[in-house]
């Protein structure tokens, strides 16, 4: 990832509260000039169009999402335990930035331009692909149970998160989303643990 200015943080982090509060319609770079208080002549210095705001939001969002599956994956935990870890991180991120979430799971931001929905799919698919990972060595070591794949246990893990994500923006962030995501993947861990004999 590209490391970002000072300038540039700001730039995509007025660009998420837009987005956030207002709707992706009103992210224009004449708006996010007026929030910020600078020219529009100022934003395109730091970025040609608003296409690449958004891209450096995905960016931004895919590191963060990657270092949270690397920090997972580092220790000598269980593979369970580094799956939960990782949901919580996940549940961490959204709690702390909930316009965050209205930017990623944001259908309407995405699927109308390639290139987002591209990168958009590419970021699912490289979390997918690192949990389906993790979930095969667990069912390897018989931690996770092996009677389900491990692409449907992922599909399940990474579905309920998104739901639960969803459920809490459309509600207008009326619950603790850490609290009912815990309760979640209580849930979840029940149901994807080896019984043992």
């Amino acid at each position: 990832m590209q490391t970002l200015t000072s300038r540039q943080e700001e730039i995509v982090t007025t660009s998420i509260e837009i987005i956030a509060s207002e709707g992706v319609q009103h992210l224009t770079i004449k708006n996010i000039a007026q929030h910020i208080g600078i020219s529009e002549a100022a934003i395109y210095r730091h970025f040609k169009s608003k296409m690449d705001i958004l891209l450096a939001i995905l960016s931004n969002f895919k590191e963060t999402s990657r270092e949270a599956i690397k920090t997972a994956v580092s220790g000598n935990s269980s593979y369970i335990d580094q799956m939960e870890l990782i949901f919580f991180t996940h549940l961490k991120i959204f709690s702390e930035t909930p316009s965050l979430a209205s930017v990623i799971f944001s259908e309407e931001i995405f699927q109308n331009d390639e290139r987002l929905a591209n990168e958009v799919y590419t970021l699912m698919q490289a979390n997918y692909t690192r949990i389906v990972e993790i979930i095969k060595k667990g069912q390897q070591q018989e931690e996770i149970r092996t009677d389900i794949s491990e692409e449907q246990i992922a599909t399940i893990t990474m579905g309920a998160l998104r739901l639960q994500v969803n459920k809490w923006k459309l509600s207008g962030f009326s619950f603790n989303l850490k609290d009912e995501g815990e309760k979640l993947w209580k849930t979840i861990r029940k149901l994807i643990t080896k019984k043992q004999d």
